[in-house]
């Protein structure tokens, strides 16, 4: 059997994937990121492989076009706008998701041909701070460490960064290096997350305060005599300045934590050698982003502990290819090859390079402000690219706003999206597993992803797309492409040009890679010079891309989260991410075994929070900002600290009511590095009552006033409803419920206002097409929901028996089993059962009898405190 080698669409571990001739996909074992490893979304991506929401044809104003059409359209207005407006009146918005072929692309038609550094992607959410953190100490953006730190290091510190769900497939790897070696682990974090189940020490600091727990260690690595003097005096220039603007900082005030902790945590860090602190969202997410990963890189610096094994700051990136995008130069403030625009040496080089006739000279607009010249018409025309800002951006609304306004939008993308709906044109680009290209992980591991089927419909490459406009704009010379292999050679000459090792990311040894060269390029970690060898470990002997050669430590002064709680918003929202899914769930929402652990949106909160507002576990509560609110379920949890609240970024409208949850977030952003703040924004919390519960079966039409989330069944879509005002008097119910899921077909009703039983059925060609069915007395609990999906195209004979059985028979209906294990789609009950059956008394025991925490681990937590839960019944 034919099989593909390739490399996982999803987060920054970059995981080797073997996808066989018959789409099943498994885990590359020769793949030095993974081993073989997998986490749940990597393991379900076979069933990804739906085309049934896929984009399939240009669109121009909601109808079909052919590609000559569509990219003539695109060229005009591009090329008319600039005519009129100048060149910044354009503006790109990309993604992590593009590969580093796609990216190179779009930064060279927009800075050197278009003229303008208006180019952003959505990794500004995710890595801006830690690239302008890495420029002001290295002098480039540099990871400095590999994969295999985290096994060599005696102590590792996990900083804002839930990786045990996260990026599983490395913590696993800690895991191991844990029980064979005696790691120890601190993990420092706000929330008590399934990362904490291995931790040694947690530190659950106060939103915002890493500058300062930081800041202290610094001033206790000096004040207790261990200081790296001699590496600092060779390596590192700013010792001093940072050590002030570390004193006289109150770090247990601020922090809010106790201070034996804080103690006990600097003690740990200056009696190991082998340190490598692992930041990544939860540092990155603030408006002092940049300052808290200078706070820690100063604290590594200070020991020297950075590029020897089990040593260094280790940053992790949340996409695929957001390195790869820092690579070429994606971000606005950026130009390609880790060069910069506040060098006019870099400007003319890249310019030469390109022969570029109209190079931008300044950098462009970063995310947040991008948007906001959309709406407030500065720019006029917008290229969207593998993204899905309409849901993932802060202040959501405002952007869709934005959009609306804005004359010329166009989006190249895979699926339908809350943002296509919002273009103008709308491009169909080639997806995970058609596309051809490379990805570079978070330890600068270059790995190829190859496709192993054809686009779906018209689907075309990203490179493809743009370069195709760009020659209608008259840069035909400029970009010939033929294939990926044509625009990763000119990506690596290049890095290499009048490089003379000025810049550290050079992978010149790579820009004479034949077609077949480039076809089996295994995974190469850069940089790579003349010759093809690959490097390891960067700065141990200290070779900074500074002008001096040497490290700079950065004053980190602490300041607070821009938003604060008060009175009329006394909490503090967080939103991140969860294990099953992805960004905007385009992909993992096709899944439903990736729906089966958190099916529904939720809003995290502690019980003394809970019990406070008369909050229930599962109730309908009201999250409100200064900018929008949200009705969730209630998620009860001590993980959470009093007065903060937790709720994952991903349903956006297509899926849940309560979607998108960024239309929440504040946009105040870091001033260095213009990330936005998405883990600290000022909310308060009402409790909603819940008049009603339904579940409908089939496709359901917005509604407003209730709450709804989309829930994918191997049989269908489930819709859970609740609702928060009353039902219609009986008379006006089924015109209520025709306004949820349409009138086709024959129409068959059960209305009974004594049992609270409404139920609706469509049959459509003596078939069951769709029901809705609804109980408004809480002792009356509706049908297994798994069971009701099943039915969907049933005859109506077995349709009938099943929906008008009476309501008593409903009663007995077991509540919906919560899955525990994605990966082997292990259940709560089971495992139960396995525990008292068996006698089990680990998760490893759990995992020889079910499988269940034996594939990517991330639910070995939850495992443990099942059988922690039933020890305590016992």
């Amino acid at each position: 059997m034919t099989e593909t080698k390739t490399t996982c669409p999803y987060c920054g571990v970059g995981c080797g994937v073997v996808v066989a001739e018959d789409r099943t996909v498994r885990g590359d074992g020769a793949h030095p990121a993974n081993r073989g490893r997998l986490c749940s979304k990597g393991s379900a991506l076979a069933e990804t492989l739906d085309d049934s929401g896929r984009l399939r044809t240009p669109m121009i104003g909601g109808g079909a076009a052919g590609w000559d059409e569509a990219l003539e359209l695109v060229a005009q207005r591009l090329a008319e706008t600039i005519a009129e407006h100048g060149p910044d009146a354009v503006a790109f918005y990309g993604s992590g998701q593009f590969l580093t072929e796609d990216y190179y692309v779009a930064n060279k038609l927009m800075k050197g041909f278009i003229g303008s550094g208006n180019i952003d992607t959505n990794s500004r959410l995710c890595m801006a701070s830690t690239v302008a953190g890495h420029v002001r100490a290295f002098g480039e953006d540099i990871v400095p460490g590999v994969y295999e730190d985290w096994e060599e290091a005696d102590l590792v510190v996990l900083v804002g960064s839930n990786t045990a769900w996260c990026h599983p497939v490395l913590f696993q790897r800690l895991v191991a290096a844990r029980a064979e070696r005696g790691t120890r682990i601190v993990v420092i974090d706000p929330r008590r997350t399934a990362t904490c189940d291995s931790a040694d020490l947690h530190l659950p600091l106060a939103p915002g305060s890493d500058v300062a727990l930081f800041a202290g260690l610094l001033k206790h690595i000096a004040e207790t005599g261990h200081l790296n003097e001699g590496w600092i005096e060779a390596h590192t220039n700013g010792l001093s300045a940072a050590l002030e603007a570390a004193s006289g900082l109150d770090v247990a005030r601020i922090t809010r934590l106790p201070a034996a902790d804080i103690q006990a945590f600097y003690d740990l860090f200056v009696s190991t050698e082998r340190v490598v602190t692992v930041f990544s969202q939860g540092v990155n997410q603030s408006s002092a982003g940049t300052d808290k990963v200078n706070a820690i890189i100063n604290c590594h610096l200070a020991t020297g502990r950075i590029g020897r094994p089990g040593m260094g700051p280790f940053s992790v990136t949340g996409q695929p290819n957001a390195m790869g995008g820092r690579e070429v130069g994606g971000l606005a403030n950026q130009l390609a090859a880790h060069m910069n625009f506040d060098r006019p040496a870099d400007i003319d080089r890249v310019r030469r390079f390109w022969q570029a006739p109209s190079m931008a000279l300044r950098p462009g607009l970063k995310a947040v402000d991008l948007f906001d010249s959309v709406r407030d018409g500065r720019i006029k025309a917008i290229w969207i690219m593998a993204t899905n800002p309409a849901a993932s951006m802060p202040r959501a609304e405002l952007v869709r706003e934005a959009l609306k306004a804005c004359p010329t939008v166009v989006v190249s993308d895979c699926w339908v999206t809350d943002t296509t709906a919002l273009a103008d044109i709308v491009l169909p680009a080639a997806s995970w597993g058609e596309k051809d290209g490379t990805v570079t992980n978070s330890e600068r591991r270059i790995s190829r992803q190859r496709p192993f089927r054809a686009p779906v419909g018209e689907a075309r490459p990203d490179w493809w797309i743009m370069s195709e406009v760009a020659r209608r704009m008259g840069w035909a010379d400029a970009f010939p492409y033929v294939k990926p292999a044509d625009i990763f050679r000119e990506h690596a000459a290049l890095s290499a040009f009048e490089n003379d090792g000025g810049r550290i990311f050079d992978i010149g040894g790579l820009a004479s890679l034949s077609d077949n060269g480039y076809d089996a390029m295994p995974p190469v970690r850069w940089p790579v010079l003349a010759g093809g060898r690959e490097s390891g470990r960067l700065f141990a002997d200290g070779g900074f891309a500074t002008p001096d050669g040497k490290a700079r430590f950065v004053p980190t002064a602490w300041r607070p989260p821009v938003a604060r709680q008060e009175r009329r918003y006394p909490f503090m929202l967080n939103t991140g991410r969860i294990r099953d899914q992805w960004h905007t769930m385009t992909r993992t929402g096709l899944a439903p075994r990736l729906m089966a652990h958190r099916d529904e949106p939720y809003l995290e909160l502690h019980p003394h929070d809970a019990m406070k507002l008369g909050i229930g576990d599962g109730d309908l509560v009201r999250v409100q900002t200064v900018h929008a609110d949200a009705v969730l379920r209630a998620l009860v949890t001590d993980g959470q600290r009093i007065g903060e609240v937790f709720a994952p970024m991903h349903w956006t409208d297509r899926f849940a009511s309560a979607g998108p949850v960024d239309r929440l977030v504040s946009g105040a952003c870091d001033p260095v590095s213009g990330q936005p703040e998405l883990k600290a924004t000022a909310a308060r919390l009402s409790p909603v009552p819940t008049l009603w519960r339904g579940l409908l079966v089939g496709e359901m039409r917005r509604h407003d006033g209730i709450y709804h989330a989309r829930i994918p069944t191997e049989a269908g879509q489930i819709h859970e409803m609740r609702g928060w005002q009353p039902l219609p008097a009986p008379e006006g119910v089924a015109e209520w419920a025709d306004r949820l899921i349409g009138r086709a077909g024959q129409r068959l009703e059960v209305i009974d206002p004594l049992t609270g039983a409404y139920r609706f059925a469509n049959i459509v060609d003596g078939r069951l097409d769709a029901c809705l069915m609804i109980s408004a007395k809480s002792r009356y609990p509706l049908p297994d929901r798994a069971d009701l999906a099943a039915m969907i195209g049933a005859r109506i004979g077995e349709a009938e028996r099943a929906i008008f059985t009476t309501v008593r028979e409903a009663a007995d209906a077991q509540p919906v089993r919560k899955t525990v294990c994605v990966c082997f789609g292990v259940d709560h009950a089971q495992i139960e059962q396995a525990i008292r059956g068996g006698r089990l008394t680990s998760a490893a025991e759990i995992g020889k009898v079910l499988k269940a925490g034996t594939n990517c681990g991330s639910c070995i937590p939850e495992l443990k405190e099942i059988l922690r839960e039933m020890q305590v019944v016992a």
